[in-house]
């Protein structure tokens, strides 16, 4: 029987492939350790992204292929999830407590993009990642009802300066809304909005973030520009409809946060199907193909294809988004998968200021 060696274990590893990723583990940097004792392996990957409902099974399969190669015994694979602040603009300071940003943007409006940001964040903090989502959606808040914040909710003042987040579902919240009143406008120029939203991202006191969704106002003009000025974003998700007029503008949403050199990490599809739900006859009301075909123009990945449905607005409504509030169900899953899918591509944008850690060799 042979000895099994480091090169033994690295080459069934290179034969799985990490679905968020879309790179084996190896190949990918994820191999921290390889201990090898006889007939015992044990195994150590570390994973750049939340992958909390993942990384179990994951660990199970890689211990089973591993366990089934010839004068390996017994295998352990450990996975772990470190997540690390990332690069962003260059010239743009980092933001406290911190670590990535990820603004969700659309170029019109009524395309679903509160509700992505809303699920985005709430399945990023079910992968056990720190989370916070800020509503720069000046004009039009909507992130305290879909948190389920009752109105009139004001958030307490530290040290006369700074305001403390509101939480909800495990999320740290802030928004416009919680500073005016829901039946009130807000009839500002550009410049004053600007200021506004600069002043609630600087201004939260957020408290130790692994990632910050940022849920944008539709369009590419002063809101966009000043977050991509001032704001160190690690990356941007585009939200459209299959709708051919939904697509022209958010193909302005991509070119935009080009120009700013800030990463387009991926487009999420919303509406893409309606089920009826007597017959279950299928109908595609707005197009359809549209957010893979804009994916496939701008070389970024098609994160999710979500359907027209009546049970992700009823309970974005009630203040409990899909994601918490049916968790198992289809179109939760789908959430989680865009959420691994925007923490993968966002870890191998490359690490900013925290080196990789060494791997550690220990043959005997």
């Amino acid at each position: 029987m042979s000895a099994v060696t480091r090169q033994v274990v690295e080459a069934t590893l290179r034969q799985f492939t990490d679905p968020n990723l879309n790179q084996d583990p190896v190949s990918a940097g994820c191999l921290r350790e390889v201990a090898i004792d006889g007939g015992k392996v044990r195994v150590r990957l570390e994973l750049g992204y939340a992958a909390g409902l993942f990384k179990n099974g994951w660990a199970q399969m890689l211990q089973m292929a591993l366990e089934g190669v010839e004068g390996i015994d017994s295998a352990k694979v450990e996975v772990d999830c470190v997540i690390g602040a990332h690069k962003a603009q260059a010239q743009v300071p980092a933001l406290a407590n911190v670590k990535n940003i990820i603004a969700v943007a659309s170029g019109k409006g009524g395309v679903g993009k509160s509700t992505t940001a809303a699920n985005l964040a709430l399945a990023l903090a079910r992968e056990g990642a720190r989370v916070g989502i800020l509503d720069a959606d000046i004009y039009g808040p909507s992130q305290g009802i879909m948190f389920g914040i009752a109105e009139g909710t004001r958030p307490k003042v530290r040290d006369e300066k700074f305001f403390v987040p509101l939480e909800a579902h495990g999320v740290q919240v802030m928004s416009m809304a919680f500073l005016t009143d829901d039946s009130t406008p807000v009839v500002w120029r550009g410049p004053m909005v600007s200021g506004a939203l600069l002043q609630l991202i600087t201004q939260t006191a957020w408290d130790n973030l692994d990632y910050l969704v940022v849920d944008m106002p539709p369009g590419t003009g002063d809101i966009q520009l000043t977050l991509a000025q001032k704001v160190p974003v690690a990356g941007a998700v585009i939200v459209t409809t299959p709708q051919d007029l939904a697509l022209l503008d958010a193909k302005k949403g991509v070119e935009m946060f080009r120009k700013v050199n800030i990463p387009v990490l991926g487009v999420v599809e919303n509406m893409a199907v309606h089920i009826c739900s007597n017959c279950g006859h299928a109908e595609h009301l707005f197009g359809e193909g549209g957010g893979e075909k804009l994916a496939s123009q701008y070389g970024v990945d098609l994160l999710a294809s979500l359907p027209l449905s009546m049970a992700i607005r009823m309970q974005s409504d009630g203040g409990k988004p899909t994601t918490i509030a049916d968790p198992e169900s289809q179109i939760a899953m789908i959430y989680q998968e865009m959420a691994r899918c925007v923490g993968a591509r966002i870890a191998q944008s490359g690490l900013g200021a925290s080196a990789m850690p060494n791997i550690e060799i220990s043959d005997d």
